[in-house]
């Protein structure tokens, strides 16, 4: 459908402030990533690990001082953190961003193989969390002070207390020790992944991933359907002898998801943390858990790039919500 000249006068304003927001973001975002990684850097230096072992490996005590220093050097570990930094920073500008200490591989390489596990894990996860938080949220609408808004909004208050490594446990032992769901990797053991196996492996930390997520979407969903039920729309909509499932799905749920989308950006942050100690817990072979391996071992390039990826989600997430927030909702201005 075509749009009036009216309606094309309207609808441009608000691309340009998308656009703005946008750029204003990504200038915000690039200096702020940088001085993120240039702390990663700072803290790997100063920690307690030894890289050069972690690059090494059962061969470190057999190496003579002099060895080990000619390693450190080719290693480029006898550098001050900053050195180390601006060189690395230099080659990731330019697309390379280094070798890992800890598996001896170009970090490219590393993501690469693991990226796709993580986006699997957080997608799969933050999929069912939206399904399911959309159900609880219109059951406690339909009759706010009711039994089923009580019990969920309880529910979630509760879950929301739990950290999710505790919740990552709970469901290990009672579904994988108790009822025999795989709660490691993607595979049996001795055994090559398949589709299938993935997909098995991937219910119980994806399940446990999306519980950690519903609590905060719930409640804040729960609380945008009863602004909307107070709406004018929904009053003129009951005026008209409209029944209440038809008032649910064609005016409180547009109004209510609005908010929602920008919920949801801002809690990208919170996905990947729970990411990192879900695949710490059930051995997913994901980028959260390379993070965890590269600090132990003080795998700088690694670390470096995983943190830089993962800033650059939560602020690319945040941003693209804001932006959208504003083209959908006419009654925004500005974010």
């Amino acid at each position: 459908m075509s749009l009036t000249a009216p309606d094309a006068v309207r609808r441009a304003p608000r691309w340009k402030a998308a656009g703005r927001l946008l750029g204003r973001r990504m200038l915000l975002g690039v200096p702020v990533t940088l001085a993120i990684t240039a702390v990663v850097f700072a803290l790997a230096s100063i920690a307690p690990f030894n890289p050069l072992a972690a690059y090494v490996g059962s061969r470190y005590q057999q190496l003579s001082l002099e060895q080990r220093a000619e390693l450190a050097g080719q290693l480029g570990l006898d550098q001050g953190w900053f050195a180390t930094w601006t060189h690395w920073l230099t080659g990731a500008l330019q697309g390379d961003w280094g070798t890992s200490i800890l598996y001896a591989r170009p970090v490219t390489q590393v993501m690469a193989e693991r990226l796709p596990y993580t986006l699997l894990l957080a997608g799969c996860g933050l999929a069912i969390a939206i399904l399911l938080s959309i159900a609880l949220a219109i059951a406690s609408g339909r009759r706010p002070g009711g039994l089923a808004d009580k019990a969920t909004t309880l529910l979630a208050q509760l879950a929301q207390s739990l950290p999710p490594f505790v919740l990552a446990l709970v469901a290990v032992a009672v579904f994988a020790l108790r009822l025999g769901m795989p709660a490691s990797g993607v595979a049996a053991p001795g055994h090559s992944p398949t589709a299938a196996s993935i997909a098995w492996h991937l219910v119980l930390p994806a399940c446990v991933l999306a519980f950690t997520l519903i609590p905060w979407l719930v409640l804040n969903l729960r609380a945008s359907i009863f602004e909307a039920l107070e709406s004018d729309a929904v009053l003129a909509a009951r005026g008209r002898g409209a029944g209440e499932a038809q008032i649910m799905v064609r005016e409180v749920l547009p109004l209510a998801l609005l908010p929602f989308v920008t919920v949801i950006g801002s809690r990208l942050g919170e996905l990947v943390t729970g990411a990192l100690l879900i695949e710490s817990v059930f051995s997913w072979p994901g980028i959260a858990s390379a993070t965890v391996e590269a600090a132990k071992a003080g795998d700088f390039p690694l670390l470096a790039a995983v943190t830089m990826a993962s800033c650059l989600a939560v602020f690319a997430g945040n941003a693209l919500a804001d932006a959208c927030y504003l083209l959908i909702d006419p009654r925004v201005k500005d974010v």
